[in-house]
């Protein structure tokens, strides 16, 4: 918050309402980029911000809305916007929200509800959904190597796959491709087993762990939720 002035901070009871203005400088309109600082009017904004000794806290802001000195510019004025701790539309900071989002990501809704309330940093279960929904997804990578899409090819039990088991493990152990090596020296351990399982129909080793873990996430939000979150934490958890 260096970019406010504070006024004053009161302490009442579990709460803390801290008062603030914005610094008088100059700034850019949004539309034609022309740094103004005549002043229409102001008006207060008041957002949550992250909890000082377990009290919840609430910041307090005068902003100005600037008339805009371009007579040419369609926006005849703008309200100042302070990234990060008056984003539009919103009613937390930014660090507040960061804080809230890294709970919501792995909790979900009524855990996480129960465990930000714990933390001074109550929300209902509908906003911790809402705002577990607004995180964005990671990127899809693209592979720089492909000896493990190769082995991938092997999971469909055939009668050939110890032959080509056998060719792929020769074919890695020639690149520099440390972590396959561990990979490798793990399917040495108990190569019979592995065999059976690329060869054999009667498996299903290669679903359990993606089952397990989503059957996890599902039961966490039993009763409480819908495909379309169950699919969003799925993907989230895609990215660890």
């Amino acid at each position: 918050m260096s970019s406010l002035d504070i006024e004053e901070v009161r302490v009442l009871g579990d709460r803390v309402r801290v008062l603030a203005k914005t610094a008088d400088e100059a700034v850019a309109c949004p539309d034609c980029g022309i740094a103004s600082r005549r002043v229409h009017e102001c008006c207060e904004r008041t957002v949550a911000d992250v909890p000082v000794d377990a009290r919840e806290v609430t910041l307090t802001v005068r902003v100005r809305r600037l008339r805009c000195e371009n007579r040419a510019c369609p926006r005849r004025t703008c309200r100042e916007q302070i990234h990060e701790v008056l984003e539009r539309y919103q009613r937390r900071t930014g660090r507040l929200a960061l804080q809230v989002g890294a709970v919501v990501r792995e909790l979900a809704g009524r855990a996480s509800q129960r465990t930000l309330r714990a933390l001074s940093m109550a929300v209902s279960r509908h906003t911790a959904i809402r705002m577990l929904l607004r995180l964005p997804l990671p990127p899809q990578r693209t592979p720089a190597v492909l000896g493990v899409d190769d082995f991938a090819v092997l999971l469909r039990p055939e009668p050939g796959n110890a032959e080509r088991l056998e060719a792929w493990i020769t074919a890695v152990r020639a690149e520099d491709l440390p972590h396959l090596h561990s990979f490798i020296r793990g399917l040495d351990q108990d190569r019979a087993a592995v065999i059976a399982g690329l060869t054999l129909p009667f498996h299903n080793g290669r679903t359990e762990g993606v089952n397990t873990k989503t059957k996890l996430t599902k039961r966490q939000m039993y009763g409480r939720a819908g495909f379309e979150l169950l699919r969003h934490r799925a993907l989230l958890g895609s990215s660890h």
